[in-house]
């Protein structure tokens, strides 16, 4: 997973969401979510599901590779 994750970028731009209010709902840091987003780090599917249960999505829609 080391390409950049933009399908959870433009989720939460859609949801109006900064990085910070994401992290904050789901329980991690600002810096977490960014480096999700960057590609740099993996998540727990537990968080992974606290994610895309906040931007309304499935883990199909942000986190599976086409």
């Amino acid at each position: 997973m080391s390409e950049k994750n933009i399908k959870l970028k433009l989720s939460r731009i859609q949801k109006d969401l900064s990085q910070e209010q994401l992290a904050e709902a789901v329980g991690v840091t600002r810096q977490t979510i960014g480096l999700i987003e960057a590609g740099n780090y993996n998540p727990t599917i537990r968080l992974c599901i606290a994610i895309c249960k906040e931007l309304g999505t499935t883990l199909n829609d942000i986190f599976w590779e086409e």
